[in-house]
């Protein structure tokens, strides 16, 4: 199983894949040298495929520096990263934090856009050398989305929770057939097999903590203006279009399509936040970080009898589905295009406001499918390989999508003709057929056609 604090992370932006999954498999990479750090000479990073394509736009070189100094993203600490850089730039790098040695960006830390990785395209190759060059540790590494890694040539599985929970299943199906057995609803499931690790109180907690940071990052993206890094020029949206909003509200304006302006500004919120490199949720990625917070927040504000209990049940229904689509496809935008990333967020988000407006399991499989139906041949071609266009606004149609999905699935009464099994095998087969300069390379779509005037 993959757990819901394992869908649901707190990190950093822009990406889980380029930025988190980095930093964590440097990390990761060097705490296994712990033993014998007092040995190394030199680090060495190769970074191949989409890694090496958009890892300047989203910051991967930063994160791979970070990681290995010993930074994780959900402890990562703004005053030590600048205190890291700043060493960095004069040549040098303290390992873990504990070690020094000489550090030269253009020779040990590699983009390279020639040599295809064989088995991942968010693919790392860490070396640590001693004295005279010698190869005390080399370890190759997979960012697989959301944040995710693995040592190349691991299987997925190995992410996957090997203990014991009451309700083990593989896909919708499976967990359709638990629900009719047992009478639990999809949150109920999954919280029964968290109980089995963690003490309830525990569970709450941990789930309030990341509906809290989902918020926290919209007011945060709400309340700030400016231009996002990286060179295109992008002017932050969220914050002019909130106060619009707001102005409207009390002036009593008739805007008869008010909360989906609401809804997009939340996810945009988000997403500005994202880009700038702020502490956001993966839910399930980075890159699509603004959808689930946008549709919980529109629970919240606008459904009459939200409650907290309501928005747990909002998260861990999303998070069994987001588990589903890791499982048997993918949650990166670098194996099978975005439709792996605000695709699948869309489809957790609708799963999960179906779940909290009381919508049985079959209601709640059927948000799901449409979500992701509707979905299907996403590409991935962020503009200039940053995540702004056209990520920002997309997460904004993923989230209107969510909603509408669940509308849709709670006039019904659960049956239909394609399932969600079949909309994700249909998933990962369409993004097995994408070509690779629509995953997240920004060799095709929108990132060569646009022309900066």
């Amino acid at each position: 199983m993959i757990g819901y604090n394992e869908i649901f992370k707190i990190g950093i932006g822009p990406s889980s894949s380029h930025t988190v999954g980095p930093m964590k498999a440097a990390q990761s990479f060097m705490m296994g040298l712990m033993g014998q750090l007092d040995e190394v000479e030199r680090v060495e990073a190769i970074l191949y495929g989409s890694l090496a394509w958009t890892g300047r736009g989203h910051a991967t070189d930063r994160a791979v520096l970070l990681g290995l100094a010993g930074e994780l993203p959900e402890t990562y600490d703004p005053d030590r990263a600048a205190y890291v850089l700043s060493q960095v730039s004069v040549g040098r790098i303290p390992l873990l934090g504990r070690w020094t040695v000489a550090f030269d960006q253009e020779r040990d830390l590699v983009f390279d856009c020639v040599n295809q990785p064989p088995r991942h395209p968010n693919t790392m190759q860490m070396t640590a050398y001693g004295l005279g060059g010698r190869v005390l540790a080399q370890e190759r590494w997979c960012s697989i989305g959301g944040g995710f890694v693995l040592r190349e040539g691991e299987a997925v599985g190995a992410i996957e929770r090997g203990v014991d929970v009451p309700h083990r299943y593989g896909n919708a199906r499976e967990l359709l057939e638990i629900g009719k057995r047992t009478g639990l609803s999809i949150a109920d499931i999954v919280a029964g097999n968290e109980r089995a690790l963690h003490p309830q109180d525990e569970i709450e907690i941990h789930l309030r903590r990341i509906a809290r940071a989902m918020l926290d990052c919209i007011d945060r993206g709400l309340a700030t203006t400016g231009e996002l890094p990286g060179g295109l020029k992008v002017k932050r949206r969220a914050a002019d279009i909130f106060t619009q909003l707001r102005n409207e509200q009390r002036a009593n304006a008739h805007t008869p399509h008010k909360i989906m302006d609401y809804v997009s500004v939340f996810a945009m919120a988000v997403n500005e936040e994202n880009a700038a490199g702020g502490r956001v949720v993966t839910a399930p990625t980075n890159g699509a970080a603004g959808v689930i917070p946008a549709v919980l927040r529109y629970y919240r504000d606008f459904i009459t009898g939200a409650t907290e209990e309501g928005m747990d049940v909002l998260l861990l229904t999303a998070a069994a589905i987001g588990g589903l689509f890791k499982m048997n496809a993918s949650i990166s935008g670098a194996e099978v295009g975005c439709q792996g990333e605000v695709g699948v967020a869309s489809s957790m988000a609708a799963a999960g406001l179906a779940a909290a407006l009381g919508g049985t399991n079959a209601q709640i499989e059927n948000a799901a499918e449409i979500a992701m139906e509707h979905h299907l041949g996403m590409t991935c071609d962020p503009v200039g390989g940053l995540v702004q266009i056209p990520c920002i606004e997309r997460n904004a149609f993923g989230a209107i999508k969510a909603i509408n999905a669940a509308a849709l699935a709670l006039r019904g009464d659960g049956t239909h003709k394609i399932t969600l099994d079949q909309v994700i095998a249909t998933m990962r087969q369409t993004g097995a057929d994408m070509n690779n300069k629509y995953k997240e390379t920004s060799q095709g779509g929108l990132a060569v056609n646009w022309v900066e005037c």
